[in-house]
C-alpha cells in the first residue's frame, strides 16, 4: 500500500470534500460553496504544511473514519471531537503521523457541528470550475463520501507546524450575527425590523450547508406582492412565507424569490457553521456586538 490515497471506512452522517470554493461563477448560477468554517479548515491545512486552499474533509456531527494507503500527516480542527488511531487516542488540533493501513477515526462532535480533517498534500479530487468542493445544491464537485470510497491525495508541499496554542474560537454558546440592511428591508413592517434585532431565535434542526434556519418570532411583511427572483449573496437573511429568517450559507442558491431583510457580515458565518440545533441566535445591527 504505497499509493497516495485513502479509503473511507465510515463516511458518517455527511462528510464532504471542501476547499475555499469556486468564486466568480454566481452569474452562471453557481454558488461559491467551500468549507463552512473557513478559519478551521485553513488552520487544519496550516498544521500539516498545506496551502490554505488545499482540499480537506468536512464532517457533520458524528465524524468519520479513514484508512490512508500511505504514511501521511493529518490534523483535525473545527468542532472538538475524540480522535483515535487504530483505537488509541490521538491529538486533536495538532499534526499526527498516520502509518499506511492504520485507521484514523474522528468521533462525534463534543461541541459544535463540523470538524475538519486535513491530509498533508490535500485531497486531490478532480476540480470542477477551479474547486474541489462538494456543492450539495448544484451537485458540482465530488459526491459526499460513502463507505468504501477511495480518494487520491496530492503531493506534500510543506512541513507540519506544531503550536502550543491554536488561533481558533470554539463553537458558540450563543450565536451573535451582525446584520446590515437588506435590499428588501422596506417590504417589512417597522415592528418586524425591530423584532429582528431584539428577539432571540434558535438554530433549527432543519439547518444545512445551504442555510441556517431559525425558530422564533415571525417577521411581518408590509408588502405582500409576489417578488420576482433576484440575486442572492452569502449571508443574505431571506424570509420565507413562515416569517422565520434563514441565513444563506456556502451552498446557497444564487437567486431567490423571497425578500431579503438583511445581510450578515461574512466573518460571522464561521460561527454559524458550528452552531448546533437549539443554539440561541441574536441578530444585532452591524457595528454593534
Amino acid at each position: 500500500m504505497t499509493d497516495r490515497a485513502f479509503a473511507v471506512v465510515r463516511a458518517g452522517a455527511l462528510t464532504s470534500v471542501q476547499d475555499r470554493g469556486r468564486s466568480g461563477h454566481a452569474h452562471l448560477g453557481v454558488p461559491r460553496s467551500g468549507a463552512l468554517d473557513r478559519p478551521a479548515s485553513g488552520l487544519a491545512n496550516r498544521l500539516v504544511g498545506n496551502r490554505p486552499d488545499a482540499a480537506v474533509l468536512e464532517t457533520t456531527l458524528n465524524g468519520c473514519a479513514v484508512r490512508p494507503r500511505c504514511a501521511v500527516t493529518v490534523a483535525v480542527t473545527g468542532a472538538p471531537c475524540a480522535v483515535t488511531l487504530d483505537g488509541r487516542p490521538a491529538a486533536w488540533g495538532a499534526p499526527v503521523r498516520v502509518a499506511a493501513g492504520a485507521v484514523l477515526e474522528l468521533g462525534p462532535a463534543v461541541r459544535g457541528v463540523r470538524s475538519y480533517l486535513a491530509f498533508a498534500g490535500g485531497v486531490a479530487a478532480e476540480p470542477v470550475l477551479g474547486s474541489r468542493s462538494t456543492d450539495l445544491l448544484s451537485g458540482l464537485g465530488p459526491a459526499p463520501l460513502t463507505d468504501g470510497a477511495v480518494l487520491p491525495l496530492g503531493g506534500v508541499t510543506g512541513a507540519p507546524v506544531y503550536a502550543d496554542a491554536l488561533p481558533w474560537q470554539g463553537p458558540p454558546g450563543e450565536l451573535v450575527l451582525r446584520v446590515g440592511p437588506g435590499p428588501r428591508a422596506d417590504w417589512f413592517t417597522g415592528r418586524a425590523l425591530r423584532t429582528l434585532v431584539t428577539a432571540t431565535y434558535r438554530v433549527s434542526s432543519a439547518s444545512n450547508r445551504i442555510g441556517l434556519r431559525t425558530e422564533g418570532p415571525a417577521l411581518e411583511r408590509a408588502v405582500h406582492a409576489e417578488l420576482p427572483s433576484e440575486g442572492m449573496v452569502l449571508g443574505a437573511v431571506q424570509v420565507p412565507p413562515d416569517g422565520r429568517p434563514v441565513v444563506f450559507l456556502a451552498d446557497h442558491p444564487t437567486t431567490g424569490g423571497y425578500p431579503v431583510i438583511g445581510v450578515v457580515r461574512e466573518p460571522d458565518l464561521a460561527a454559524a457553521a458550528q452552531a448546533a440545533p437549539g443554539t440561541p441566535v441574536r441578530f444585532v445591527p452591524a457595528g454593534r456586538r
